[in-house]
């Protein structure tokens, strides 16, 4: 169970790594000037690849996930509410995963409707999903 758990921490991680970082990308393109292809192409590129590998990352941290949780039975039974929250958060954080494709998108067609500084709060949610997960799961607070 212990290389289970490892893996998923690690996974996790990663994965968290890719949605602190593709955000900030999508800042750098609402700021690129219209005439700057070459950057704004080099930056698509960039989020494209980034996203790629996120999800490449996603992928083994909830299958991980789910073999400790299914396999192992960790968070299941009476008094694991804990677990039901977290669920939920991870269903929000596949949401935020999914939600960056549709903005990398919108990007990539030149349909972005948003500024810098929308991104730059877009930004922050995963931080506050990784912290409120973390906490869930190290202090199970019900």
């Amino acid at each position: 169970m212990l290389w289970v758990k490892s893996l998923h921490i690690v996974f996790i991680a990663s994965w968290f790594a890719g949605l602190f970082y593709l955000p900030r990308i999508f800042v750098n393109l609402a700021m690129v000037p219209p005439e700057s292809v070459a950057e704004r192409e080099r930056l698509l590129l960039m989020a494209r690849k980034l996203l790629r590998f996120a999800t490449m990352l996603a992928v083994p941290a909830i299958v991980f996930g789910a073999w400790l949780w299914m396999g192992y039975g960790i968070g299941r039974g009476p008094g694991n509410g804990w677990m039901h929250a977290k669920l939920a958060l991870v269903v929000v954080v596949i949401g935020y995963h999914h939600g960056c494709g549709v903005l990398l998108r919108r990007f990539a067609a030149g349909q972005n409707r948003r500024s810098d500084r929308w991104y730059r709060w877009f930004n922050e949610l995963p931080v506050l999903l990784l912290l409120a997960i973390v906490i869930l799961v190290v202090v199970k607070p019900f």
